[in-house]
């Protein structure tokens, strides 16, 4: 048995339910000493709070994690909001909570986490971005922005810090049934039919899992995948290919 001492230290955003928290579980169980983190402290293990949308809150978070755990070897920003409007609908103080926790916040965690990766040799940021960044969805201009804006994140970090052993990969899920996306469905005025057309806009003919949006995660964020660094994996049931 592995000396939990000597574990990877890895980050999970947005760890308190959806994809965080099936993340949080799976990289575990891989092997990663998982600090969560949320809003939430009752659904996790090891917990540290974090506003992401106080600019203090990242380097706060990092810095409490590599006090207590002397490293830091992996982030994975999960926490993002959503909302549904066009260009014209949109209201810029809903344009900016979305920018500022899908992407501002993910920035100052990769910023405050990069230095500290690279004391001990490196390390690995998975950047959850969507199906939405790559392709636009109607009707919901800042959170299809924020997601495309993660993707260049990724792929700038990848250029600019290979040699510091750092490496970025984005993973992008389709729709998934989160609880987001299972208010959203029982909110519809016809929630069966909301939800047979959210899963016939795929060539799956259904929606994603929490758990098989966790297991790329974890594979993107393995040791045995060194070489992958500034690309994306999709996992959107062939959303992004018709």
């Amino acid at each position: 048995m592995r000396d939990p001492e000597n574990l990877p230290v890895i980050i999970v955003t947005g760890a308190t339910s959806g994809i965080g928290r099936a993340s949080a579980r799976v990289l575990a169980e891989r092997g990663w000493h998982v600090v969560a983190s949320g809003r939430d402290a009752a659904r996790s293990g090891e917990f540290v709070p974090a506003d992401l949308a106080s600019t203090e809150a990242p380097r706060q978070l990092v810095d409490t994690v590599a006090e207590r755990r002397g490293r830091l070897d992996g982030l994975v920003n999960v926490a993002g909001i959503h909302t549904l409007a066009d260009t014209t609908e949109t209201r810029p103080e809903d344009w900016d909570a979305i920018v500022g926790i899908n992407l501002r916040a993910a920035f100052l965690l990769c910023r405050a986490a990069i230095p500290v990766m690279a004391r001990t040799g490196g390390g690995v940021i998975v950047n959850v971005a969507s199906e939405a960044g790559l392709a636009a969805i109607p009707r919901q201009v800042a959170y299809n922005v924020s997601k495309a804006g993660m993707l260049m994140l990724t792929r700038s970090i990848a250029v600019d810090h290979a040699g510091q052993g750092i490496r970025a990969v984005s993973v992008c899920p389709g729709t998934t049934m989160t609880p987001l996306v299972r208010e959203a469905i029982r909110s519809a005025p016809d929630p069966a039919e909301h939800e047979r057309r959210l899963a016939a806009s795929r060539p799956a003919h259904r929606l994603g899992t929490v758990e098989e949006i966790a297991a790329a995660i974890a594979f993107v964020a393995s040791p045995e995948m060194q070489f992958m660094t500034g690309s994306e994996l999709v996992i959107d049931g062939g959303f992004t290919a018709t």
